[in-house]
């Protein structure tokens, strides 16, 4: 069909795809699953596409009572990696027919105020990292399908749960640093009352009191640069054996530990080995590039996103964490003469 001033219908489709134009409805809508095959539902989107064809969703939503939208309810964007939670979760939405409202919870903590005048009968569900929890009680979100990301699957307010192998990380790290034989570890802990943070420090304790002769340390710091710097600093000049490898939660924090190694004149990897958790693009500026723990933030926001659709057709949301790879880079070496 040539492109006109008239708009393609989905009877329009469904000639185009060899299909009837109930089949058109189910796929657009969603609704194909065990009705018609994969190849046909593609065929239907492919004749779409090609037509530009948009379905009328205003007048749909009106029929479903629904909006088709879904709020991602993240901590404050102060990294790249909730982006890409967010880029791979409206990936996952488009391709249903979906919307994605980001909202960031002030400062990571505490309430945020609604941003909608009824957010229950402005959405469809809600999904939400465990880091920006307390916000979903001003916006009424853990009375909407809910998927919680980062959340203790025995104690989530959702649904369902969605959550990177965290504790695989955290064991992965601890072993690196013990192979090249570290001996006393600097923690430098995100001073957020969050489950995901929770569990490295538990892994990073036991993983590293199972071998004689051991110490873990740990110092609290704000979630930035400049509160990493101050906390490590404190931590790495106080009295004692001063630890040989600092494990920080993430690595903006770890950049925080290279100003401070530099303010007191210790050098990286050769007087102190330093580790970080994300792999944001941070983590290959640093000099020497930093030793972390690559997670996929856009398969987390699929994740995130497929659980919420099942939850919404009353289906049971994929099992199982998602896997994570220590990167090794120059960051982290065996302890040297201290």
């Amino acid at each position: 069909m040539a492109r006109g001033s008239t708009r393609p219908t989905s009877r329009d489709v469904a000639q185009a795809a060899g299909v009837s134009q109930a089949a058109v409805s189910l796929v657009l809508g969603d609704k194909w699953r065990g009705r018609v095959s994969e190849a046909t539902a593609e065929r239907v989107r492919e004749a779409a596409r090609e037509l530009g064809y948009r379905p009328n969703l205003a007048a749909r939503n009106l029929r479903l009572g629904r909006t088709r939208t879904v709020l991602l309810v993240v901590p404050a964007l102060t990294t790249e990696f909730f982006a890409g939670v967010y880029t791979g979760a409206a990936r996952v939405a488009a391709d249903h027919g979906f919307g994605v409202v980001l909202y960031p919870s002030p400062e990571g903590v505490g309430p945020a105020r609604d941003p909608f005048a009824s957010a229950q009968a402005a959405l469809d569900g809600v999904i939400a990292s465990s880091m920006a929890a307390d916000a979903l009680t001003a916006i009424h979100g853990d009375q909407l399908p809910l998927v919680m990301l980062d959340s203790d699957p025995r104690g989530s307010l959702g649904a369902a749960t969605v959550n990177l192998d965290i504790t695989d990380g955290a064991r992965r790290i601890a072993d690196h640093l013990l192979g090249l034989g570290h001996r006393h570890f600097l923690h430098l802990a995100a001073d957020v009352p969050s489950w995901t943070f929770e569990v490295r420090a538990r892994e990073l304790a036991a993983r590293v009191g199972a071998v004689p002769g051991t110490s873990v340390r740990t110092a609290r710091t704000p979630m930035s640069i400049e509160g990493a710097l101050a906390a490590s600093e404190a931590a790495l000049s106080a009295p004692g054996p001063r630890p040989t490898a600092v494990v920080c939660d993430d690595d903006k924090l770890a950049a925080g530990v290279y100003k401070a190694a530099r303010r007191l004149g210790l050098r990286i990897p050769d007087d102190i080995s330093v580790t970080g958790v994300d792999d944001i693009a941070l983590a290959a500026a640093l000099d020497p590039e930093l030793t972390t723990v690559r997670l996929d933030a856009e398969l987390f926001g699929e994740r995130g996103m497929r659980a919420l659709l099942a939850v919404l057709e009353g289906r049971t949301p994929e099992g199982g964490d998602i896997p994570v790879e220590l990167v090794v880079r120059g960051s982290t070496a065996a302890p040297g003469a201290v």
